[in-house]
Parts: C-alpha cells; sequence; structure tokens
C-alpha cells in the first residue's frame, strides 16, 4: 500500500517523498503530533523506502527487505518503546508483533500496561533508561548496515526519556554513524531536551479528519457507515482511539454513566456523586482521560444542538433525543465554560494531581457552570510565585 496507507496526513507524506525524491534526508527527524494520528505508521513506511530495493520515493512493499520491515525483522530496523524494567522480552516481541501487523494499534505500555486487559492499570514506569541507550541503540547504530543502505531506529513516546538517557542519545545525534537515520516520534514536544529537538527535522502530523477516520474504518475494519461515523466522530482526531472504541465493551457502560454524571452534578446530590466519583477514580488515569473524552464529547453535542437543533451532526448521534431534552432543561448553561472545565481536568489527570478531588471539583464546576453562575477555574494556585517570595 505504501504512501496510501497513512490516513489523511497528506502533507507530512508530501514532505518525506520530495526528500526522498531529492535524496535530501536528514538524519534525523521529529514526527509530532496527536495520538492516533498516524505517526507510527509513517515512520514505517519511511523506513521501509529506505530500505527498498527499488530505491525510489516509495516503497514498492513487495520485495524483501519492505516485507521485512514491515514485519519488522529487518537487521536494520530498530523500533524501540518506553517499558518497565523488569519486562519480559516475550512480551516485548508481542507488542511488535501487534504493531506489524496494524501501526495504528495501541501497544504500547503506556497506553494498554496489559495486551489481554485493557481495563487494568499498573503503578509501574515506562520509560527510556541509560542502559538501554548504550544497550539497544548506541552499538547497534555504530556498525555499518547489515543488509540495508541505512541504519535506521524509529523511537515512539520519546518524552518518557529520562534525562540521562536524553543526553546519552544527544551524543548519538551529536556524531551520527554514516547512513543512520532516527525518526523520533512524540507527542509532547514540550518535554523534550531543546538540544535534542534542534538536531532533528521537525514534521508535524495533524488530527485527523472525521471523514478521514470513519473512510478509513469503513474500509480497514469493516464496519458499517452510521458506526463508522459516531466513532470518528468521538475518537477526537485519532484514529488509534477510534479502534480502540471500536473493540470496547465498556463504551455503552462509559456513555450512559456520562449522563448519569451530567444529571448527579445538575441537581447536586452529594451522596451519589461521590459514589460515582469512587467508582470512577478506579478506572485508573488512562481510561479516566478516555471517559472525559466521553463526557465532552456529550457536552460539545449540547452547545452544536442548542445553535443547530435538529440539523446538528452530533457525536453521540443515538442519544439525540436524550441530548435534546437535557439542552431543553438546562437553558442558562454556559457550555462553554464546561467544555473548558472538562479541558482542565484531563490535564490535571495527566498531572498526577489527585483525582477524587478533581472530579469532585469538576462536578461542582459543571453544577455551576448549568445553572448560569459564574465562571471559574478548576485549579487556583493559592500564590503566584512572586507573591510566595515576598
Amino acid at each position: 500500500m505504501a504512501w496510501s496507507s497513512i490516513i489523511g496526513q497528506e502533507r507530512a507524506v508530501d514532505v518525506m517523498r520530495r526528500g526522498l525524491e531529492q535524496q535530501r534526508l536528514a538524519h534525523a527527524y521529529l514526527f509530532y503530533g496527536p495520538e492516533g494520528s498516524g505517526k507510527r505508521a509513517a515512520a514505517i513506511e519511511l523506513a521501509k523506502a529506505l530500505q527498498c530495493e527499488r530505491d525510489q520515493p516509495e516503497a514498492c512493499g513487495e520485495c524483501l527487505p519492505c516485507q521485512k520491515v514491515a514485519r519488522l525483522i529487518h537487521p536494520d530496523v530498530q523500533v524501540l518503546f518506553p517499558y518497565p524494567g523488569d519486562v519480559d522480552e516475550t512480551e516485548v516481541a508481542e507488542r511488535l508483533r501487534l504493531l506489524a501487523e496494524n501501526p495504528y494499534a495501541v501497544i504500547d505500555f503506556i497506553r494498554r500496561p496489559f495486551l489481554n486487559d485493557a481495563s487494568k492499570v499498573s503503578n509501574k514506569q515506562a520509560i527510556y533508561t541509560v542502559a538501554r541507550m548504550h544497550q539497544e541503540l548506541r552499538r547497534s547504530m555504530s556498525f555499518k548496515p547489515v543488509e540495508g543502505r541505512h541504519k535506521v531506529a524509529i523511537l515512539t513516546d520519546v518524552e518518557f526519556m529520562r534525562v540521562e538517557a536524553a543526553n546519552a542519545f544527544l551524543k548519538l545525534l551529536e556524531e551520527p554513524s554514516p547512513r543512520t537515520v532516527f525518526i523520533l516520534i512524540t507527542s509532547r514536544t514540550d518535554k523534550l531536551l531543546p538540544t535534542i529537538l534542534s538536531r532533528c527535522q521537525r514534521l508535524r502530523f495533524d488530527p485527523l479528519s472525521n471523514e478521514a477516520i470513519a473512510a478509513a474504518l469503513e474500509s480497514r475494519a469493516q464496519m458499517p457507515p452510521d458506526a463508522a461515523k459516531m466513532l470518528a466522530r468521538m475518537s477526537n482526531g485519532s484514529y488509534s482511539a477510534a479502534l480502540e472504541l471500536a473493540g470496547n465493551e465498556e463504551l455503552l457502560a462509559h456513555r450512559e454513566q456520562v449522563v448519569e454524571f451530567m444529571r448527579l452534578a445538575y441537581t447536586g446530590h452529594i451522596d451519589k456523586l461521590s459514589d460515582r466519583i469512587v467508582s470512577l477514580g478506579a478506572l485508573g488515569r488512562e481510561r479516566l482521560k478516555g471517559w472525559l473524552i466521553l463526557l465532552m464529547s456529550w457536552i460539545r453535542d449540547l452547545l452544536l444542538f442548542r445553535h443547530q437543533r435538529e440539523q446538528a451532526l452530533l457525536v453521540n448521534s443515538d442519544q439525540g433525543e436524550t441530548i435534546q431534552k437535557f439542552c431543553d432543561g438546562v437553558p442558562r448553561a454556559n457550555l462553554e465554560a464546561m467544555i473548558g472545565y472538562v479541558e482542565e481536568a484531563m490535564a490535571l489527570i495527566g498531572r498526577n494531581t489527585h483525582v477524587s478531588l478533581t472530579l469532585t471539583v469538576l462536578a461542582l464546576s459543571l453544577h455551576n457552570a448549568m445553572h448560569g453562575r459564574p465562571v471559574e477555574r478548576l485549579y487556583v494556585p493559592l500564590a503566584s510565585p512572586e507573591e510566595a517570595l515576598s
């Protein structure tokens, strides 16, 4: 399938294709953008083009080097991702196998600590260590290619690289061996060392359009058009998220919990809210962020329906009647502020704030917004750094 296998990233694909045509390749690339936008798929496709026997701007997909890269078994192509220190090598191999089957699949230890149960969470930290930089990368990338024309290293989620590991990796970037290409992948450029950023050619990947995601779900996952469109609207620009939602048996239950949470927040039933917050806290941070995405999509549907009524393209299109009743029942609600509250809650959860406290404040803020009361942020520092020092 070559470049056509990349969903909806025409600009990024054009940059890579032109670099190959003109033989003006950077020794290090930084693919950055939201999760599920196709960064890993593009990195693997670029590695195929670099090793393809045809030596053209597009991999043929049929020669032996192309097939080896596609299966992630080419000796001159490495794919690394952060994992816990006590990980079993067989599990790493299994995740690489799943990634080869579908580059958009969620296979990393950060978002999927346990492959056999997406609902389970882990307190083990998945990171890149100095030892891995030396053992898995520095030695292999210092040798000449075994079979291909280049040595290629793909590093996903590089924001989870410890400072010591990042400094060790920086030495590789500063003194690259001939015919080596590094492809770094991240959704958080703010977490990377400026010295690493300055040595990479950056390539931005944008959130995918609903139309592109729906079309991919229909053609690749054989999903009915109506279901594909609904999941595309719920996926927030991520094909990976759409695939997760498609295989998520908890989705319907979580959407019902979203409606219940909104009703409890409106009425202010503290006891019932407390019970709901306890059960939400047990989901774990990653699954909770997914639940908050569902909550945000529901509030956005309220906003769309308020302005467009029956013509609104709702994410939760199968809940149109419930959305209409809710929207008509809260005419004074500041829906824009409510979306901001959920976005702030997601950011706070990602920063390891207290989950139950964050959800409690979110519920109280949503209650005030639905009753047309003044808008404030969820989190307000007690004092600015300047005030604290004065």
